[in-house]
């Protein structure tokens, strides 16, 4: 008889005759696995057999959480995901050779999946066994009489999921490379679009394509996590590794505490998850995703660049020596062509060297060499040496050794507010005047002094506002010490002298649309000097209404613009001087924020508010101002708020209650769900920020931080859980210690609350946000807000996405205003 007709036979047999009693974690030479039929593992974390996912009709054999079923978010491994079965007739079994092996009783005699290990054979092994491990591991095991030896196992083989002790990378000695690959949606396990790579290219860093596009990259391993994930150091409860040498290099991850149940997979959306599962809510949640923020993708800024996301403007900077290759597109905040070289640059030989940045994003490594010899001064020197070296840095930030340098053009270089890596940037001898390497350069300029953020408010419309009161009383050019009523034109000369002629000592910063200045004039006002750029586009026909208007704003919580300067090309914009910088510079940093005590915060809250509520009530018209956010609220010298940037601000009629945009733009985190989703905007709007920035300032956290004590998505998430569990003061900035006023705080998250809702309707009036804080009135309890990630239970339908909001994170838009 034919051998595989005996087979199929022998099949046939074994099945007729299998028995309830297979071993729960096994399966041996003369057993099968039928469909309906699982295997679990001995301490009954992971289950084994055949599972339908999603709306799908196919069936497939994979291995899951037990505790969670065989959703998306919890099947750690597909055997057959390129060859479903469309029916129940599935069947598991080791056959003659050893191998393990699918089969569909009523299709062919092909098997539909097989470990295919050719080296193994009845000759070798006398006895074979399939065992599902409580670490995830399906292993093949064969016995000769004497010994076991592991023949295969699903570590090696990994689907979308990587599990504690699963190693990802090349091992030398089987040429395997262990990647993960994406789903192609949540009904159809077959390999996706996404793939994620270990790559040693010099450096060990992992890639993310999309196809075959880089997408994004974790930056080098700096010996102590991925410098590009700086919050892999930030959570206790995980391990890291990496190993990089003659045998294997490959990259591992474990969990200190035994009880937490974790994964890390790749979702078929192209996102990077690190998800718990909570016992109390028998559900899964991301812990963390990326990429998400704008700076994550891949060459968002183009080349010879830095992205930094909270900056407060425009993401994309240039680095040392370059300007930007199309400068149009670059002032309307589109920076994919990158930066190129400033003509007539001198380097190499000619008195160059090399600026430092703090807390980089070190650049694409793959041009890059990596020296374990060499400590950090040497490297300095083998670069500066070497015309072509372009950057270098410390290897191993634990222990301070080695070098990396980089060659060629820089690409994907970034900027963290926490986390990064120090990066030398070779710049000629002009830059290095402008720079010294006690400095933090380009990068350290985040929310340096308040004017800085202050160039940012109004940088388009204001200048049609200048050149109307100038057009009309013909004076281009006109010299002043003291401001009239309106906004006056200034004598440059004026302008020059306050400045130092511009010196670079009094340079605050640099934008896409030009550089800020600090200023004092001849009868000692301080002012702020926003030099707009030749090239800049500045505003457009449709702003002109609202420019009259918010060039005359006067509040104490707003910022105020005192005048202007337009001479041909030349272009200026004079404001107050802010000491103290912006909100974020001090509530998202450890030292400042300690100098915040409640009283002060409390104060700032009810500053800004009243602040919004001249926008959208006591002014002449409302106002919406569609971008409030921890960097556009300044603080003068006694740290009051000021509202700033009205760039995006857009005026209503009287009776006008809601306006809609197909050009969102603003910052995600900040933006309310009507707005983000569908580009409806409205005083309730500017409502939503003012809730999320209240409770950044109660936490000191940033609403898109990834809270350290549980897998709260953001930190609206985190405060509701709190809120539902009656523990809302846990959210409390510890700095605060317990001198707070407990009801005052309370009342403070629970308006907080309020003002996030998802339902527009349900947030309060800014009126009555101001009457809710400042008296002692009962108020609402508040719903579930926006944004609040969802994941599924484990009995609901699992073919139900995930929610999970853009809201989650502050990015923002790179729309042209």
């Amino acid at each position: 008889m034919n051998p595989a007709k005996v087979f199929l036979v022998s099949l046939v047999i074994k099945f007729l005759l299998l028995q309830v009693s297979i071993s729960k974690d096994t399966i041996n030479t003369n057993e099968l696995l039928a469909d309906g039929e699982t295997l679990v593992s001995s301490r009954q974390k992971f289950t084994l057999g055949f599972f339908t996912p999603g709306n799908s009709r196919n069936r497939y054999v994979g291995i899951w959480y037990t505790i969670s079923g065989p959703m998306a978010e919890s099947v750690v491994w597909v055997a057959n995901r390129e060859k479903p079965i469309n029916d129940t007739s599935g069947v598991l079994s080791i056959d003659s050779k050893g191998n393990l092996v699918i089969y569909a009783r009523n299709q062919t005699m092909n098997p539909i999946w097989s470990t295919n290990i050719v080296t193994v054979s009845s000759s070798m092994f006398t006895t074979s066994m399939a065992q599902l491990l409580d670490t995830g591991n399906l292993v093949l095991v064969g016995e000769d009489g004497t010994k076991s030896t592991v023949a295969w196992q699903s570590f090696d083989h990994p689907a979308s999921m990587v599990l504690p002790g699963q190693k990802l990378g090349l091992d030398r000695g089987t040429g395997l490379n262990k990647i993960l690959t994406s789903w192609k949606s949540q009904d159809d396990p077959a390999t996706g679009e996404y793939s994620f790579w270990l790559v040693s290219l010099g450096c060990l860093e992992m890639f993310l394509y999309r196809g075959q596009v880089l997408w994004w990259r974790t930056g080098p391993w700096d010996g102590v996590k991925f410098n590009g994930v700086p919050e892999m150091t930030r959570h206790v409860i995980y391990t890291f590794s990496v190993v990089n040498n003659s045998h294997e290099t490959s990259f591992t991850w474990g969990i200190t505490d035994p009880t937490v149940t974790s994964s890390f997979y790749l979702d078929e959306s192209g996102l990077i998850n690190r998800g718990l599962w909570q016992d109390h809510d028998v559900k899964w949640v991301v812990f963390w995703a990326g990429p998400i923020v704008v700076c994550d993708y891949y060459g968002h800024c183009g080349p010879s660049s830095v992205c930094d996301p909270y900056n407060g403007g425009f993401e994309c900077s240039c680095l040392p020596g370059f300007q930007p290759r199309s400068p149009n597109e670059w002032n309307s905040r589109d920076g994919t062509g990158g930066c190129v070289r400033k003509p007539g640059l001198q380097m190499c030989g000619h008195g160059d060297g090399f600026v430092k940045f703090e807390q980089a994003k070190l650049p694409d490594t793959t041009v890059a060499r990596v020296d374990m010899s060499l400590d950090l001064q040497a490297c300095e020197l083998e670069c500066l040496r070497d015309c072509s070296c372009m950057a270098y840095a410390v290897a191993n930030i634990s222990s301070g050794e080695g070098c990396t340098r980089w060659y060629g053009v820089l690409n994907d270089t970034g900027h963290f507010t926490y986390g990064g890596q120090d990066l030398y940037v070779r710049a000629d001898a002009s830059e290095l005047a402008k720079y010294t390497k006690s400095s933090k350069g380009l990068l350290a300029k985040n929310g340096m002094l308040a004017v800085l953020v202050i160039s940012l408010a109004v940088p388009f419309i204001l200048v049609l506002c200048c050149l109307s009161w100038c057009m009309k009383r013909k004076r281009i050019d006109r010299s002043k010490d003291e401001f009239d009523e309106g906004l006056p034109c200034l004598d440059v000369h004026a302008i020059s002298a306050a400045t130092d002629n511009f010196s670079f000592s009094n340079k605050l910063g640099e934008g896409g649309f030009g550089s800020v200045y600090k200023g004092q004039l001849a009868n000692g006002q301080e002012i702020a000097v926003k030099r707009l750029s030749a090239t800049s586009r500045q505003g457009v026909e449709e702003f002109k209404n609202e420019v009259r208007l918010i060039s005359k704003l006067q509040h104490k919580n707003l910022v105020r613009l005192y005048g202007c300067y337009i001479h041909g090309e030349e272009k200026m914009l004079i404001y107050e001087f802010l000491p103290n910088r912006s909100l974020n510079f001090f509530i998202f940093d450890e030292t400042r924020r300690s100098t915040l005590d409640w009283s002060k915060r409390f104060e700032i809250i009810l500053g800004i508010a009243r602040g919004l509520l001249y926008l959208h009530q006591d002014s002449r018209l409302k106002i919406i101002h569609r971008d409030l956010k921890a960097s556009n609220v300044l603080l003068d010298a006694a740290m009051n708020p000021k509202i700033s940037d009205f760039g995006m601000a857009k005026i209503f009629g009287e009776d006008q209650t809601e306006d809609k945009t197909s050009r969102v733009m603003g910052t995600y985190g900040y933006m309310s769900p009507e707005y983000a989703t569908h580009g409806r905007y409205s005083t309730k709007s500017d409502v939503f920020s003012y809730g999320v920035l209240m409770l950044e300032i109660i936490s000191g956290r940033r609403n898109n931080d990834y809270v350290d004590e549980g897998p709260a998505m953001n930190l609206i998430s985190h405060v509701w859980e709190l809120w539902r569990e009656g523990t809302p003061l846990d959210v409390v900035d510890p700095l605060l210690g317990q001198a707070f006023p407990t009801q005052e705080v309370l009342k403070c998250i629970q308006v907080g609350l309020l003002c996030v809702q998802e339902n527009p309707a349900d947030r309060p009036t800014m009126s009555a946000t101001l009457s809710m804080l400042g008296n002692e009135t009962a108020l609402s309890s508040p719903r579930k807000p926006a944004f609040i990630l969802e994941t599924r239970h484990s009995n609901s339908d699992s073919s139900t996405p995930k929610t999970a909001s853009v809201n989650n994170v502050s990015i923002t838009v790179i729309e042209a205003r």
